[in-house]
């Protein structure tokens, strides 16, 4: 990802800690695990057909019969499994026995998500990183985090926040940060489709909101990976 200087000055400036939003929870109700999968499911199929006849789709052609079924099953299993806390990764953590005491970041995590607006895809790239205080977590954890909020109807801003926030929890540390770069096809497919554009996110929390710690893990993502 590359960053001009105009990127580089707003995110040395975002400090997360101070951010204000009004939640970093996925807005679920309180009966949302009352219906099983397969309940859901069978819902689902019959409002997806009930959509598709609407728009004036021949439901008996033989590419649109099974249509409906395979939406609510990739709905509720999933591009939307994230919403069932039941997939969340378990995070098993590991003494830092190498005493290893700068950043670790990964870079590049592919993020697909589904924009809760319009129902379209956001497509992208997550950088995670935290500073560990005795313990650490396995790598591929870190990347089924992002997995796991990506697999819902979102905002960047939440998923940027719940992936943090997750880690913090699971280290036991305030020092860990996330950027993602997405293109969001609710902007760049519809309404005023601009094609190059993308968002860019960022949740810093604490060590990683000084400066000069904030630019090292920004330098590190600039850095081109050679093979």
């Amino acid at each position: 990802m590359k960053f001009d200087k105009l990127l580089e000055e707003t995110l040395t400036h975002f400090d997360a800690d101070d951010h204000q939003s009004n939640s970093a929870e996925t807005p679920l109700r309180s009966d949302a695990f009352v219906l099983s999968e397969e309940e859901k499911m069978a819902r689902i199929e019959k409002d997806v057909a009930n959509i598709l006849e609407t728009l004036g789709m021949d439901m008996s052609d033989d590419s649109l019969k099974g249509t409906p079924k395979r939406v609510a099953k990739m709905f509720v299993q999933e591009v939307f499994g994230g919403l069932n806390p039941v997939r969340s990764p378990k995070l098993s953590t590991f003494e830092n026995k190498y005493k290893y005491g700068h950043m670790l970041v990964e870079k590049n995590i592919t993020l697909y998500s589904t924009c809760e607006h319009h129902l379209l895809p956001i497509i992208g790239k997550a950088h995670v990183a935290y500073i560990s205080n005795g313990t650490v977590i396995g790598l591929s954890k870190m990347n089924r985090i992002v997995d796991f909020f990506s697999k819902r109807p979102q905002v960047q801003e939440r998923l940027t926040r719940q992936i943090v926030h997750m880690l913090q929890s699971a280290l036991e540390t305030k020092d860990v940060a996330c950027v993602i770069d997405a293109k969001h096809l609710c902007v760049n497919s519809r309404g005023i489709r601009d094609v190059d554009c993308s968002t860019v996110t960022a949740e810093f929390g604490g060590a990683f909101n000084k400066s000069e710690v904030k630019n090292e893990f920004l330098e590190y993502i600039r850095l081109e990976t050679t093979f």
